[in-house]
């Protein structure tokens, strides 16, 4: 009698006695510590059944749905007609016939880059069966007339997180990778991977906090974040890092970074072949960045004006104590460039001239259209999330990070999902994913503000609407030269709404459009020979104008922005090593306070 086989795979063997034993062991030990772990941090905490409000959406959707019937009828026998041919298509494969699918994939989808997901005919039907479906769901829900566009946002959005979560890769007798390598193992696949759940959800003291990579192979200062340079400042809100020099002579302006603080400054110098502060401190610039504190409820209080002034006005000080130079480039990255363009109108309002430049990486200051964050940005969720950090004095760095996560799901989810769970895999060692998992928290008095007077209610780009550390601030009246760069598939700052800075800014402006998302279409050092960015002259009011007329390079951005600001000055002073007499060093960079982590 032959042995039974798996598709496409080997003969199943058992599992070894001993691991399931010692796993199940596991499982009972410390199952009871993470539910004990879990119910702790409940105690007292209020729960919001629907902390989303998805249910409101989808029931309103339906409503409107039902009211023209024929649009579902017409959608559902569109998807039968679809589904019975495909049934035939299989059909005659399994006869030995050809027959071309009914759906394919995205080649750039990798859940399905497997070859039995071609190859293999139930395979292949489980898969354009899946596609069918969720192409039928999201057809429909975004079809509905008569929605206002945040709950059709928000309807489809979830849908999306529904139609991801069902993929059938997602589960071990649907995915024949899973099948092929739990008959190779003898499931001892799956025995690991019990392990690795259990592990993640000890991380997340008992919630799921799902692990992308081998964090123990990463040290911040020692191999990420290696580029030298002291602390020569710091204060409640930040360290200011000035790095060493390696030319002998360098651009007399200083440089500043005010990276988002929401997630960590080093992103910018991940390694040394792809670090921009390196390669900014090897073109000349003397380069300071501001390393934000991970708060705890000690920080509660804190609000954006004091991101301003402790922030930005505090490094300014420290610059001039530091190298006696009153003037500086700027760069602020995303919400860091708020605040750069926040506090830029304040100083216009006080006629302070110290930035001369402002660069502003994948930033919005007009939040009308804020892509799909918008769908955490309504009255019921932000009255949740404010109970919630009332009672911390924070906004807990893991509800950022899920946050982000769920934007890219089958990416940053899903992937993880599969590969540490069914495939029993460890996680593979990647720089960039370490720092994404290596998530902040937030201020509770600062993210309210954030979220209210700029998401929801887009008062930033009002003229006078928002009042900060006495004076009113009114975006047209900065008047430095802007370059602002932006990336055509980010889907946290979506680059249209990153170009409307381009008709508000009252001086000279530079836009620019990279290929890729938020963080590789910025991260893209020369050498790397990747994607390439748009330019154009002309700022016309439409974004889609200015593509048509826009220019389409080669490579990086960043010898373009070199150029750029070079030719705003191009002075040269003797090399200054970090910190003066006045200020002198506190610490090796990066400093202490990026090594805080958000479950310390």
């Amino acid at each position: 009698m032959a042995e039974d086989k798996t598709p496409e795979g080997p003969a199943f063997r058992m599992p070894d006695p001993a691991l399931v034993t010692r796993t199940m062991s596991e499982v009972a030990e410390r199952g009871q510590r993470i539910v004990t772990d879990f119910l702790k941090r409940q105690s007292g905490s209020a729960t919001t059944p629907d902390p989303f409000n998805i249910g409101g959406a989808f029931l309103e959707m339906t409503t409107r749905l039902m009211a023209n019937p024929t649009q579902l009828v017409q959608a559902q026998l569109g998807f039968w007609q679809d589904y019975l041919t495909l049934w035939q298509n299989t059909a005659r494969r399994m006869l030995g016939e050809e027959a071309a699918p009914v759906i394919a994939e995205d080649p750039r989808d990798r859940r399905f880059k497997d070859e039995a997901w071609r190859e293999n005919e139930v395979f292949d039907f489980i898969k354009q069966s899946y596609l069918l479906s969720a192409r039928f769901f999201q057809n429909v829900v975004g079809g509905v007339d008569g929605l206002d566009q945040k709950t059709a946002q928000k309807v489809d959005f979830y849908t999306r997180q529904f139609v991801d979560a069902m993929s059938p890769s997602n589960f071990l007798l649907t995915n024949p990778e899973v099948l092929r390598r739990t008959a190779e193992t003898g499931g001892e696949n799956l025995l690991k991977g019990l392990s690795h759940l259990l592990a993640d959800l000890e991380r997340g003291k008992g919630k799921l906090r799902i692990r992308m990579t081998d964090d123990s192979k990463f040290r911040i200062g020692e191999n990420i974040a290696v580029t030298p340079g002291k602390v020569v400042y710091r204060n409640d809100l930040m360290q200011l890092i000035q790095y060493a020099p390696t030319t002998e002579t360098v651009l007399k302006r200083p440089l500043v970074i005010f990276p988002p603080w929401i997630n960590k400054f080093y992103i910018l110098d991940l390694r040394p072949k792809n670090s921009f502060v390196r390669w900014a401190v090897e073109q000349g610039h003397t380069v300071f960045v501001v390393s934000w504190v991970n708060p705890d409820e000690t920080l509660a209080e804190k609000g954006f004006e004091d991101y301003m002034r402790e922030g930005v006005y505090g490094a300014l000080e420290a610059i001039e104590r530091a190298t006696g130079e009153k003037q500086v480039n700027a760069i602020g990255y995303c919400l860091g460039g708020t605040l750069l363009a926040t506090t830029l109108a304040h100083m216009a309002a006080k006629r302070d001239t110290r930035i001369k430049s402002a660069t502003y990486f994948v930033t919005m200051t007009d939040f009308e259209e804020a892509g799909e964050l918008g769908v955490f940005i309504d009255e019921e969720q932000l009255h949740s999330l404010e109970e919630k950090m009332q009672q911390r004095g924070y906004l807990e760095g893991a509800e950022m990070a899920t946050t982000f996560n769920m934007l890219r799901a089958n990416d940053l989810i899903w992937s993880f999902v599969v590969n540490n769970y069914l495939m029993g895999q460890e996680p593979f060692p990647f720089d960039l994913l370490y720092w994404n998992d290596d998530s902040t928290r937030m201020p509770a008095k600062m993210h309210s503000f954030y979220l209210r007077r700029m998401y929801q209610q887009n008062d930033l780009v009002k003229p006078g609407a928002i009042e900060l550390l006495g004076q009113k601030i009114d975006l047209r009246k900065i008047k430095v030269p802007s370059y602002l760069i932006s990336t055509r598939e980010d889907h946290i700052a979506p680059w249209k709404s990153t170009y409307r800075a381009t008709q508000i800014y009252s001086g000279p402006v530079r836009f620019v459009l990279a290929a890729s998302g938020h963080i590789a279409g910025v991260v893209n050092p020369p050498d790397s020979g990747k994607y390439s960015h748009w330019v154009n002259e002309q700022l016309p009011p439409d974004p889609e104008q200015w593509f048509k007329g826009a220019t389409e390079l080669a490579g990086s951005w960043w010898p373009d922005w070199h150029r750029w600001v070079t030719a705003l000055g191009k002075e040269q002073v003797p090399a200054r090593q970090p910190g003066s007499a006045a200020l002198p060093p506190i610490e090796d960079a990066p400093g202490s306070y990026v090594k805080v982590m958000a479950t310390d």
